[in-house]
Formats: structure tokens, C-alpha cells, sequence
């Protein structure tokens, strides 16, 4: 049997990554196709398992190829804090510093070959911009470390309306506000985004995938009574897609859409801005709803919440959607070396 080795990256050491990276870690411990390694500072790690009531020994390793032992969790100590961690729940320039070091170590991990992939716990942009990092987040310093321009975000809805369907939801645009994202829609950058899409579902395991498209109005647009993007945007671009052969279907009305993506109906659906592919996933299943990034040469999940500092250190956190990234992973870990290829600058 193949063990899966994971680099599972501590985030902001005062945030409640350290928590839900002990309390996913102490879970899946001694398993015998995969083994997690926490990389991070390791009295940042034991704070977070006594933080959790943990009855757990962190062991401090050099490296990934050890030995997973129930009970214990390993850690790759990257150097930065010793022994003085800062205060729980306050942005710090130790605690950015140490978040991008672990992500650092972890992505070189995995471009080396050593693990077949990264999770990531929640960063804060405060504490990495302070540490002098001018990355928005994990994503763009994760295409620099990688040497990638183009990644996208895919949701990954594992507890789906269907027994052991996953419904993937991607983005035609990033983190921008409502008003520009509209701006952005156009033939180009939809039918760019379908193709992505279409790629990523085949990269992850889907053989033929069946997409979807929203639509950015209500009800469509009501044959442009409510915009006219599904005329002049959004429906050009799905045809062209139809065009090239891909099973695309859309534009489908939004309030719709997810919820026949999450019966089986599709593989993937391409949400249009930020809130209109969030907020359906997360209502149906915030825990189990992880993001994927899409575009990079190595695996890598991550919870899609924050760092939430203020029950940092309180016990809490609910490790649910860090277990599901941890476990999305897992499930991906095999297409490692597909995604290596698929990606590669």
C-alpha cells in the first residue's frame, strides 16, 4: 500500500490554525495510507493540542519520510518563533513571518517531490504584509513560489446531496468588489474560465466532466428584461466552449444551478464572483466545503475560513473543514503526479 505523505502547513501561529491542525492531525495519526506532517513551529503546535484538551505527543522530525505513529504528531520545525510564541488573537510580524516560512518550506516540500501535497491553515494578510510579504494571501505567493500566473480557486463540496459525488464550484473572478466583478464579465474571460474548469475536473479525476454555467442576472436575465450579460457575455462564451466539444451547459439561472450540481446532476459549476459560488456551499455544508487551488504544479487544499482570532486559543475552533481539507488530500494525493504535469510552468 502507497502512504500518502501531506505537509499540513500551521498558518498564523496565533490564529486557530494550530488548533485544528492538532486536533485534524491527532485524528488521522498511525493511519496506514497517509501521514500528515505538521510543518510549522512546534511550541506553537503544542500550545494549539493543550488549547484543544489533546492527549498528544508533537514530536519535532527533520524531515517527511517518518515513520506515522498513533498518538504522536510529527512537525518540521521551520525556526522562526523558539519557544516565544506571541500572545493568542493579535497581529503580529513573528506571527506573519512564521506563517510564510512554514508555507515556504511546505510548497518546497512538495515540488521536490518529498510530499504529495499541501493543506494550508488560515493566514492573516495583517501579520504576513507586516512580515514584508506583498502577496494578497496563500494564493499569489504560492504561484510565485511555484513559478505559475494563472490559479484559479475550486470549491469542493465532499458531502453532496449524492453519495460519493463531489460537486466542484469555480470563479470567473477573484477577490474583487461586486461592482468590478460585474465589469469583468465578458465572452473572453467566461469561455478562458470554462476551459480552466474543464481542465481542472479532468486533472482531479472527473473523465468526462459535466459543467455548468451561471447565470449572473435573476432568472437568467429574462431574455435581457434583468442585463443582458447571458446575451452578450455569458452565452457566446458557453456556445464557443459547446463548440470545441466540451460539456457545458448554461447559462442557468444561480438560484438553480447549485442545487442541481449538488444532486448530480454536474461535475462543476462556474459561479461568476465571489459570494454567488460561497455562499451556496457553504450553507449546505460550511465543514465540508474545502478550496482546492487550481493551476499549481503541486496539490494543494485549504480550509476556506479565517483565522478567526477571536477564539483563538480558547479550544474553540471546530477542525471540521480543516479534517475535510486534510481529507480532500488525501482523496487527491493520488493525482499528484498528474498535476505536476498538467501545471507545470
Amino acid at each position: 500500500m502507497t502512504r500518502h505523505v501531506l505537509a499540513v502547513t500551521l498558518g498564523d501561529p496565533v490564529g486557530i490554525g494550530p488548533e485544528i491542525t492538532a486536533a485534524t492531525l491527532a485524528r488521522t495519526a498511525g493511519a496506514a495510507d497517509h501521514h500528515g506532517v505538521a510543518v510549522g513551529d512546534p511550541a506553537a503546535l503544542r500550545r494549539g493540542a493543550r488549547a484543544m484538551g489533546l492527549d498528544v505527543e508533537v514530536r519535532t522530525v527533520a524531515g517527511f519520510d517518518t515513520e506515522p505513529v498513533d498518538g504522536v504528531i510529527d512537525v518540521v520545525d521551520t525556526g522562526v518563533l523558539g519557544d516565544d510564541v506571541p500572545e493568542w488573537g493579535e497581529v503580529d510580524e513573528r506571527a506573519g513571518r512564521a506563517a510564510v516560512a512554514a508555507i515556504e518550506l511546505a510548497t518546497r516540500a512538495a515540488l521536490d517531490g518529498q510530499v504529495a501535497g499541501v493543506v494550508t491553515s488560515p493566514i492573516n494578510k495583517e501579520a504576513i504584509w507586516a512580515a514584508g510579504s506583498k502577496h494578497l494571501g496563500h494564493t499569489e505567493m504560492l504561484g510565485e513560489l511555484t513559478g505559475v500566473t494563472q490559479q484559479d480557486t475550486m470549491f469542493v463540496v465532499r458531502n453532496t446531496a449524492q453519495e460519493g459525488h463531489h460537486l466542484r464550484i469555480f470563479f470567473t473572478t477573484r477577490h474583487v468588489a461586486l461592482r468590478t466583478a460585474i465589469e469583468q464579465i465578458t465572452a473572453e474571460r467566461v469561455e478562458g474560465a470554462i476551459h480552466r474548469a474543464h481542465t481542472a475536473l479532468q486533472v482531479f479525476g472527473v473523465e468526462h466532466p459535466r459543467l455548468a454555467v451561471a447565470a449572473l442576472n435573476p432568472h437568467g436575465g429574462e431574455n435581457g428584461n434583468f442585463g443582458d450579460e447571458e446575451i452578450v457575455h455569458i452565452g457566446p462564451a458557453c456556445e464557443a466552449a459547446r463548440g470545441k466539444g466540451l460539456d457545458v451547459r448554461g447559462p442557468i439561472p444561480a438560484d438553480s444551478v447549485f442545487h442541481q450540481g449538488l444532486v448530480g446532476r454536474y461535475d462543476g459549476v462556474l459561479s461568476h464572483f465571489h459570494d454567488q459560488g460561497h455562499i451556496p456551499a457553504k450553507t449546505f455544508d460550511f465543514d465540508g466545503t474545502i478550496s482546492v487551488t487550481v493551476g499549481l504544479p503541486i496539490l494543494r487544499t485549504s480550509v476556506d475560513h479565517g483565522t478567526a482570532f477571536d477564539i483563538a486559543g480558547t479550544g474553540r475552533a471546530g477542525a471540521g473543514t480543516m479534517l475535510s481539507a486534510y481529507l480532500a488530500a488525501v482523496d487527491y494525493a493520488p493525482f499528484a503526479d498528474t498535476i505536476r504535469k498538467a501545471y507545470a510552468p
